[in-house]
């Protein structure tokens, strides 16, 4: 398992009977997890101190509860020291089905592909699909890619380059991006532009902003299909995200295996991701990556 285990201003404090207890920033949220299946004695004194808790509703979806939580709030990730000295700012708010605006356990994502971009020593352009609120996008552009930030939601984009300005990085080489991901990819295609990385973190279900129905079962292999043929003469790295539960990384092996390492070459490796409890010293598993490497 990659384990994003380098972050000071978050951290899972507990998880018990379908909930995680957080820390963010100087924070306490508990939220509903689907892998949080056991129930354990709920001994940690922030259980107690809550400032905002995410109430699932038994017909779907549900609605905080807050206690003295700000409209919104700031967090930092301190990249590693041989990419960048300065840290990326994400700013936080609850809003729709339990979510804040950030997934911490990407982190370790973030590390590892922005240290392959230091190290290339070349001019690397970076393409960032479902790419939401910017994490992956300003750990690239800090590591000092050119990024191409795609999302179908304006709002969402919007976000995103509030972070990028928080970070210090309202001038980095990023093009914003409201567009479908699918016919993004297809007229890049017909362009003729190539990215030389592809980041990718789709949705389990989705829409486009024209109503594009999006299915992960059925939609990502095409797709990984479809954006294999974006990729430069030389590439570096391909980044596939999955949150769908049942999706083992082995599925993720073996579709960039077929399509991006059948052409090019280099290594594809996948685990799952997660992120350490305080309380136990377990680690919280938040889904899969897939990566192939040149």
């Amino acid at each position: 398992m990659w384990i994003a285990d380098r972050w000071e201003d978050y951290t899972v404090l507990d998880c018990s009977d379908g909930e995680k207890l957080e820390k963010w920033g100087k924070y306490i949220l508990l939220r509903p997890d689907p892998q949080v299946i056991w129930t354990t004695p709920k001994k940690h004194p922030a259980w107690n101190r809550l400032n905002g808790h995410y109430h699932r509703s038994n017909k779907g979806g549900g609605e905080w509860e807050f206690h003295d939580l700000p409209q919104q709030w700031s967090i930092q990730y301190p990249l590693p020291a041989d990419v960048s000295s300065q840290s990326l700012t994400f700013h936080l708010k609850p809003f729709s089905f339990k979510h804040t605006g950030l997934f911490p356990e990407q982190a370790v994502n973030w590390d590892w592909f922005s240290e392959l971009i230091a190290k290339s020593g070349r001019e690397i352009k970076v393409l960032n699909l479902f790419a939401y609120t910017g994490g992956a996008t300003l750990a690239a552009a800090s590591a000092g890619a050119k990024v191409t930030h795609v999302d179908a939601s304006k709002g969402m984009v919007t976000w995103a380059k509030e972070n990028a300005a928080a970070s210090g990085l309202a001038d980095a080489p990023i093009r914003w991006i409201v567009d479908d991901c699918v016919k993004f990819a297809e007229r890049e295609i017909r362009r003729g532009n190539h990215y030389d990385a592809i980041i990718m973190d789709p949705p389990s279900y989705g829409r486009g902003p024209k109503g594009e129905l999006w299915k992960m079962e059925e939609n990502i292999y095409p797709f990984i299909e479809l954006c294999s043929q974006l990729l430069s003469s030389k590439p570096l790295f391909f980044l596939v995200n999955a949150y769908t539960t049942g999706l083992a990384p082995a599925v993720l092996t073996y579709m960039l295996s077929m399509t991006v390492e059948k052409k090019y070459g280099g290594t594809v490796m996948s685990q799952e991701i997660g992120l350490p409890v305080t309380e136990s010293g377990l680690i919280l598993p938040c889904g899969a990556s897939g990566r192939w490497t040149a």
